[in-house]
């Protein structure tokens, strides 16, 4: 959930290809330490994060071990797994799982064993699972009966964790105890968000409740955590209760920015990396308009360093609220973002990959019980982190950890072209006129497999080739609204 995550939201337009304004800009301020007890899983192979938003855990068991594994994703996030409110009146809304009832792992992806073995199949194909955590509050007043598995509830009366009156804040403002003035730190972090029953963090028996769900999820080999309105929770009610685990998680924390004199994101990188909502505008905003040429200073427009974000084009609260400029119904402009997300040396990337939906409440494909049902990346399955250009390019990512950003080329603004250090190179154009150009590289000499079109396969490319010469100079061309990438891990040749 976020602050602009209402009952009645904007529907969003658009196609999907087979293959917004920007915030305040300013460079990060310096960052506070970091909890010791909380792990950091720093830059490195293999770290690129896909949302499978909403899918059921069998079904992401499958992905892990067919998809995610192979081609080189690091992690899944994968949306709450507590109990929640089960709404057949609302047409069993997406944002009913971020409504808990219990901390029991049953939810309409699956019951506990699910899950356990899906975490154990995503383990054995080498990626890690973070569980979207929702922390902040239990469900809305206009809530009440059995949860998803079957656990009784009033707004402020959870028999089955247990919580009671006395375990919630009620901050006695505006008539409604929702919050209204966004400047105010006290109503941001002890009023309601959109009428959800606000747990009082700073209670050693919340803290104690908090610490022992997310610790039954590490028993079962969770890796980590996306904080869910993290920036509803103060900062040392969060720390208290991760000191309180038995082993230090990887922790990422969702903290929109708003306007001056509102709670920033960078206090939260001292419990771990934090969203980096900008991201999204700036970047969907140049490839939605063509103006690639300044991404070139990308982080000086982000509000946190690039050690410290979780970089994305859109998630689900933004392709739902109207904030995200380019959604998968934007077609080729969403597709070479998200690639240039993969390529270009900021922040953790974060991949989207969702359910089809006409309206901003409509829940995942699912059975007349609410179930979710299998995804089979079609009949309401988008999968937006299969498309080629995105699925290849989480092994150019991999393959070019830790190098920097060299031999920028642009044509000034729809055309652009980088390297990162000698082992990669992409290029990209958004504009109507094909590409043709040699560029300078620090490339090895050598013929490579263009991977936004194929692949290494024993040896031989399964598309398109380029070839870098000796001196690092590349002829490339390249179509209207395409990227090209190379990188040493696909080869094909060398001298």
């Amino acid at each position: 959930m976020s602050r602009s995550t209402t009952w009645a939201l904007a529907a969003l337009g658009g196609a999907l290809i087979a293959a917004g304004a920007c915030s305040q800009s300013g460079s990060p301020a310096p960052p506070p330490e970091r909890d010791p007890d909380v792990a950091d899983p720093g830059p490195g192979e293999r770290d690129v994060i896909v949302h499978l938003f909403e899918w059921p855990w069998s079904s992401i068991a499958a992905e892990c071990t067919d998809v995610l594994g192979p081609r080189g994703f690091g992690a899944v996030q994968v949306s709450p797994p507590q109990e929640h409110v089960v709404l057949p009146g609302r047409g069993f809304p997406w944002w009913q799982d971020y409504q808990p009832v219990s901390y029991q792992l049953t939810s309409r992806r699956g019951d506990r064993a699910a899950f356990a073995a899906m975490v154990d199949a995503c383990h054995d194909a080498g990626v890690k699972v973070y569980v979207d955590a929702v922390l902040n509050h239990m469900a809305g007043g206009a809530s009440a009966g059995a949860g998803s598995a079957g656990s009784s509830f009033s707004h402020y009366d959870y028999p089955a964790v247990p919580y009671v009156a006395t375990d919630f804040h009620h901050c006695g403002r505006n008539a409604s105890d929702d919050i209204q003035v966004w400047t105010s730190r006290a109503e941001v972090q002890t009023c309601e968000l959109v009428d959800l029953a606000d747990l009082a963090t700073e209670s050693d028996a919340v803290r104690d409740q908090l610490a022992g769900y997310l610790d039954d999820l590490i028993s079962l080999g969770v890796d980590g955590f996306r904080i869910d309105a993290a920036k509803h929770m103060a900062l040392d009610d969060l720390a208290a209760v991760f000191d309180r685990l038995a082993d230090p998680p990887i922790v990422f924390s969702e903290v929109i920015e708003g306007g001056i004199g509102e709670i920033s994101p960078v206090e939260y990188v001292a419990t771990g990396d934090v969203t980096e909502f900008r991201y999204g505008d700036v970047v969907s905003s140049a490839f939605r308009g063509g103006q690639l040429a300044d991404l070139e200073h990308l982080a000086d427009d982000m509000a946190l360093a690039s050690a410290d974000a979780i970089a994305f084009i859109d998630n689900h609260d933004t392709q739902r609220n109207g904030r995200a400029v380019l959604t998968y119904k934007d077609g080729a402009a969403y597709a070479l973002a998200e690639a240039f997300l993969l390529a270009f040396p900021y922040g953790t990337p974060q991949v989207m990959s969702s359910f089809a939906f006409d309206g901003p409440d409509q829940g995942p494909p699912a059975g007349e019980s609410g179930a979710t049902t299998a995804v089979d990346c079609d009949d309401g399955w988008v999968c937006e982190h299969r498309v080629r250009t995105t699925a290849n390019l989480v092994g150019f990512h991999d393959q070019v950890a830790g190098t920097e950003l060299v031999d920028w080329w642009s044509n000034g603004s729809d055309q652009i072209a980088f390297g990162r250090g000698e082992a990669g190179f992409a290029v990209f154009n958004r504009g109507e006129a094909e590409l043709v150009q040699v560029f300078a590289t620090s490339m090895p000499a050598g013929v490579y497999c263009d991977v936004t079109g194929g692949e290494l396969d024993g040896g031989a490319c399964t598309g398109a080739t380029v070839t870098v010469e000796d001196d690092g100079a590349l002829e490339a061309t390249v179509s209207p609204d395409s990227v090209l990438a190379i990188h040493t891990g696909a080869r094909v040749e060398s001298p």
